[in-house]
C-alpha cells in the first residue's frame, strides 16, 4: 500500500440548503501529524467524520486507507481507525466500566454484552490506560469521570485496536488549564513516537496544538484556505483570514500562541 492514508479529491458534503465541505483537497502520509483548526461552523468535524468513514461525502472521491469508500466495506475499514468524539462520548452506556468501554474498541462497538476476550487483550487495554494515566480507573464507570479522564479513557479506547489512523475531535475541550497541559503533553509523545498511527487533531485554538505535530490545515465555512507543513500554515495572515480578525501569532517553547493584533 502507499503511504498515502488518506486522500481526499473534490470532497463536498451538503445538508439541505447547508454547504458544510466546499471541494476540499487533502493528502495525508503515515509519518505525518496533522491538525485541521477552524472557528465554530468551519466543518472540522464533517471532515473527520468523512476521514473516519462515518460520513459519505455529497461529491468527491475519498481513499482511507488504500480504499475507495463507496467501493470498501466500510466495517472492515472501521476497526484500523481510532476516533474520539463527543458524539461518541455520549453513546457510552450509563453502566459501562472503563475497562470495558476500552476493551470492545477490538470489535468496534459500545456496550460489552456476552462476548470473551483474551487475556492479551486485557493486558494490552490496562497497558493503554496506564500510559495514559488512567489505570486507577479501570473499575470505576465512564459516567463518573471528570472530562479530562474521559478525554484521556477515549484515547485509548481509539488506541485498543492498534489503528493505522488516529483522528482526535477537540481532545482538550472542555478541560480546565492542568487537564490540558497533561492532554497535550501525552499527545506530545505520542506523536513523537514513530510506530504512532498517523494522526489527525481537531482544534479551535493553536494553544491546544501539542508539540511534535508537523502539518496542519485552515478551514473556513467549509473551504480550506490553507494546508501544508506547520510553520508555512500558521503565519498571522492565514489565521486572521481564517477566524476573520487580525492576529499575531508566536512559536516559543515547543508550543503556539495567538492573539488579537493592536
Amino acid at each position: 500500500m502507499s503511504d498515502e492514508v488518506l486522500k481526499l479529491r473534490g470532497v463536498s458534503v451538503r445538508r439541505e440548503t447547508s454547504l458544510l465541505l466546499r471541494s476540499v483537497d487533502w493528502t495525508a502520509h503515515e509519518d505525518e501529524r496533522w491538525i485541521v483548526i477552524g472557528p465554530n461552523g468551519a466543518g472540522k468535524t464533517t471532515l473527520v467524520q468523512v476521514a473516519g468513514t462515518v460520513l459519505f461525502p455529497t461529491e468527491g472521491t475519498v481513499e482511507v486507507l488504500g480504499e475507495r469508500l463507496g467501493e470498501a466495506n466500510v466495517f472492515d475499514l472501521r476497526p484500523r481507525i481510532g476516533l474520539t468524539s463527543a458524539a461518541l462520548a455520549e453513546g457510552v452506556p450509563a453502566g459501562e466500566k472503563v475497562i470495558d468501554l476500552v476493551l470492545t474498541a477490538a470489535y468496534a462497538m459500545l456496550g460489552r454484552w456476552k462476548e470473551e476476550y483474551e487475556s492479551a487483550d486485557v493486558t494490552r487495554a490496562v497497558g493503554l490506560l496506564e500510559a495514559l494515566g488512567c489505570a486507577h480507573l479501570i473499575r470505576r464507570r465512564f459516567a463518573t469521570l471528570s472530562e479530562g479522564e474521559r478525554k484521556r479513557v477515549q484515547i485509548a479506547r481509539a488506541l485498543m485496536p492498534d489503528p493505522e489512523m488516529l483522528l482526535l475531535d477537540e481532545p482538550a475541550a472542555g478541560l480546565d488549564l492542568g487537564g490540558r497541559e497533561d492532554l497535550l503533553r501525552r499527545l506530545s509523545q505520542l506523536a513523537a513516537d514513530p510506530k504512532a498511527p498517523m494522526l489527525v487533531l481537531v482544534t479551535h485554538h493553536v494553544e491546544e496544538v501539542p508539540d511534535c505535530f508537523t502539518h496542519a490545515m485552515l478551514l473556513r465555512r467549509g473551504s480550506v484556505l490553507a494546508a501544508g507543513p506547520i510553520a508555512e500554515v500558521f503565519t498571522a495572515r492565514n489565521l486572521s483570514r481564517c477566524f476573520g480578525v487580525p492576529l499575531e501569532i508566536e512559536y516559543r517553547r515547543s508550543r503556539w500562541t495567538a492573539w488579537a493584533a493592536r
